[in-house]
């Protein structure tokens, strides 16, 4: 493998100086001469008609500037997905009817944040109380309470896919297993900035926006979309983004509301979400119940699987209907089935919207699929890591029904090297309270997102040192860090000679978004062309210089030279110089630009699988180490192994953390997280009661990266990090298993469902 002198290494992170001292600036942060602040009033009921909003003394309120209802709202659709796929229906404001609690109703503009608060107390509205549904199974049924005319038995997403013969497969395989698994409960992202947007209208009428979101460019489509504005009358402004994990995707209503009081008002508004109101009605993880069905042969090959999904939607299609295509994308792409039947629904029930949370839930599918593949083996006499090992896709695969094809694969290895390091034969089967268990993970390495694609400018000057434009945000992954060591390294200089611009709609070049694994992929690719095409336009003028062919140049140690001869070169900083002069005074400005699938009718149709999707995919292994209390029913993980094959470890600090993260993550989604709700209402919308783990909850940690050399991107590349969260949870229910010989399918796994599996199992042996 060829040694780099930038990429490959560790260096601390390069917004980690503003960060630790306080000066870095999020959207919570940000403040405009004449600000006023919104604030929303929202249903208190799941499912209700608007009969009417009185306003008039919200409106008299001294200090109030603007009251804005549905009416002022009507006709503004938007959502997640593709509206030639599935058609928007989300609105900023209530306009007929009410559809979860939380549902915003009202928004006002005041001087101050007590004064619109008060505001909100003196909007009155009457409500009809309409019948409600909150189980996605009972949404289904004949008769169920409708949420949407528009849609039959309240589905709001589905995704069909036939390969092979299922049925002729079953009946020829050695044994077949069937069962059921559950995430009944929703998961908080739990960012440490809120979600937050100020909005302004400079007096060219151009709307400037600063917004705590994962993708700028997305979001400017979005609202551009929504509000009937050109996409160049929007600018939205760098800030840094407080942790997101997925939650900050999608337009929210909140946003839109934003944009149309500083229109109004005729000065700036901005609105930061309370933490209760980030529990209680942004778009949270989704919820799975899956059945699965699963033949194979005597010696443990897989050879046809039956999947049926159900998750909800929420009031609205949010990203239900884009997650049936990714529950059974993600979840299938770890083994070789040659025969599929798959059925994804996405179900709307009255209750907050679903999103996207780390790789869109892919462990939720995971979780299923590889509890059942433990509880195969054990029938089959066979140990857990050999099947796994049986079944693994190699490169050279292809995800049917779909065209991608694996350029680069590690599971195999990850398999194999997190087992082995973690002890396995030693430890499987051979401990008493204690247990071992194994898990996999698949996340995408960017993926289509039609128009969009990746762009970056890398400006060269006279002092050697470079400026990188990139339309990527910094949310807390290290991103920026990834792009300017791949900057360094394509122009041979140093880490410390890069100079970021990023996040601003209107100085940077589009960008996909920092999402779907896409970043070190896409933007790193686009970043590395960058910064060729600068190298070779300064290549172009040294070469006459030093009297040597272009082809056979180097820049590396900042400096210019015949690859070679060392002593044939000039410095970095000098070649800029000479360019100027050669130039007419012109600067080196490099371009690059990449786009997962350039042709738009090669990408995946979400409701078949078929086409592209994503131009290949990072894989974990993970083993969990656990010691169960079955007297309390307390579970406390002692270690969890994760390979990760990212391709090429760009950063291995920055893997690392990551890794770390999807543990800390994976841990609380086994064994604590949940958002408890009834008859629609959240009632534990504060972290004092949302169980997320501390560092005195967390497990010793270990990571292990395995390099696939990913052949399509930038060093080999691929997404790091991510795919982790997916075998952690899974892992640890297998451990779990392997402690004390009980097998629980619904996540979270808490002391109360031990304890009863426990007494089931007593009950059984003296039976």
């Amino acid at each position: 493998m060829k040694e780099y002198s930038i990429v490959g290494k560790s260096f601390p992170r390069v917004d980690g100086a503003v960060k630790v001292t306080g000066e870095a600036k999020y959207t919570v942060d940000m403040e405009l001469p004449r600000m006023l602040y919104g604030k929303l009033l929202r249903s208190p009921y799941p499912h209700a008609k608007v009969i009417n909003i009185e306003v008039s003394k919200a409106k008299k309120l001294s200090g109030v500037k603007v009251v804005l209802t549905g009416k002022d709202t009507a006709g503004i659709k938007f959502g997640l997905v593709d509206p030639t796929a599935y058609p928007f229906d989300e609105s900023p404001l209530a306009t007929d009817k009410v559809r979860y609690v939380g549902d915003e109703v009202a928004a006002v503009a005041a001087v101050d944040e007590d004064t619109a608060e008060e505001a909100l107390d003196l909007i009155k509205v009457e409500y009809e109380e309409l019948p409600a549904v909150f189980d996605p199974e009972e949404a289904m049924k004949p008769g169920a309470p409708k949420i949407h005319d528009h849609a039959e038995n309240n589905i709001s997403g589905r995704t069909s896919v036939n390969v092979g013969d299922v049925e002729k497969a079953f009946r020829e395989s050695y044994y077949v297993r069937e069962d059921r698994f559950v995430r009944q409960s929703r998961i908080a992202h739990c960012p440490m900035e809120p979600h937050a947007i100020l909005a302004s209208f400079d007096p060219a009428g151009k709307l400037n926006l600063w917004v705590s979101c994962m993708g700028v460019f997305l979001r400017r489509w979005a609202l551009a979309n929504a509000l009937n504005i050109p996409e160049g009358g929007i600018r939205i402004l760098s800030s840094y983004v407080g942790g997101a994990f997925g939650g900050k995707i999608s337009l929210r209503p909140f946003e839109v509301c934003a944009v149309l009081l500083s229109q109004k008002a005729g000065g700036p508004v901005k609105i930061v979400l309370t933490r209760e109101e980030e529990f209680t009605t942004v778009p949270q993880g989704n919820n799975i119940i899956m059945y699965l069905k699963t033949g194979v042969k005597k010696d443990g090959t897989l050879v046809a699987q039956e999947i049926k999904t159900i998750s909800e939607s929420g009031g609205y299609r949010g990203g239900g209907s884009f997650w049936t295509f990714l529950a059974y994308y993600f979840p299938t792409a770890l083994y070789r089935v040659p025969n599929m039947n798959y059925e994804g629904y996405a179900v709307y029930v009255n209750h907050p919207l679903t999103s996207a949370f780390r790789s869109f839930s892919a462990f939720l599918g995971r979780f299923g699929i590889d509890s059942q593949l433990d509880m195969i083996a054990e029938e089959l006499g066979m140990d857990p890591v050999e099947i796994r090992l049986k079944n693994a896709v190699q490169r050279g695969d292809r995800h049917a029904p779909g065209k991608d094809v694996l350029g680069s694969c590690g599971l195999s290895e990850c398999i194999q090297k997190a087992s082995e390091s973690a002890g396995w034969k030693q430890k499987w089967r051979k401990q008493v309270k204690r247990g071992i268990g194994i898990g996999t993970g698949a996340s995408l390495t960017g993926a289509m997102i039609h128009p969009f694609a990746s762009a970056a400018v890398v400006k060269l000057h006279p002092d050697g040192k470079a400026t990188l434009f990139t339309g990527m945000v910094e949310q807390g992954g290290g991103g920026l860090t990834i792009m300017a060591q791949i900057a360094a390294e394509e122009l041979g200089v140093g880490l410390d000679d890069i100079t970021i611009v990023s996040g601003d709609t209107e100085t940077t070049p589009i960008e996909i978004g920092s999402f779907l694994g896409g970043a070190a992929y896409c933007t790193g690719n686009a970043v590395k062309a960058a910064a060729a095409d600068a190298k070779q336009q300064l290549f172009e003028i040294t070469a006459e210089k030093l009297e040597a062919n272009i082809d056979d140049l180097e820049a590396k140690d900042r400096r210019i030279y015949v690859r070679g001869s060392p002593e044939r070169g000039i410095p970095f900083a000098d070649a800029v110089l000479l360019s100027i002069k050669e130039g007419g005074g012109d600067p080196i400005l490099g371009k690059g630009f990449y786009k997962v699938y350039p042709e738009a009718d090669s990408y995946a149709n979400t409701k078949t699988a078929e086409g592209h999707y994503t131009p290949a995919m990072g894989f974990t292994a993970s083993v969990a180490e656990v010691e169960v209390d079955t007297d309390t029913g307390e579970v406390r993980v002692l270690k969890i192994t994760t390979a990760d094959d990212c391709g090429f470890c760009l950063n291995p600090q920055g893997l690392q953390g990551q890794i770390e993260g999807q543990t800390y993550m994976g841990q609380g989604i086994a064994l604590s997280e949940k958002t408890i709700m009834e008859k629609g209402k959240v009632f534990n919308p504060s972290f004092l009661d949302y169980k997320c783990l501390t560092s005195l909850d967390i497990s010793e940690i270990k990571t292990i990266t395995v390099e696939s050399m990913e052949p399509k991107s930038a060093f080999g590349c691929k997404e790091g990090g991510e795919a982790a969260i997916a075998g952690i949870p899974v892992a640890i229910a297998n451990a779990i298993y392997d402690a004390i010989g009980v097998r629980i399918k619904e996540l979270p796994i808490t002391p109360e469902k031990i304890l009863k599996a426990l007494e089931e199992k007593k009950g059984t042996q003296q039976g």
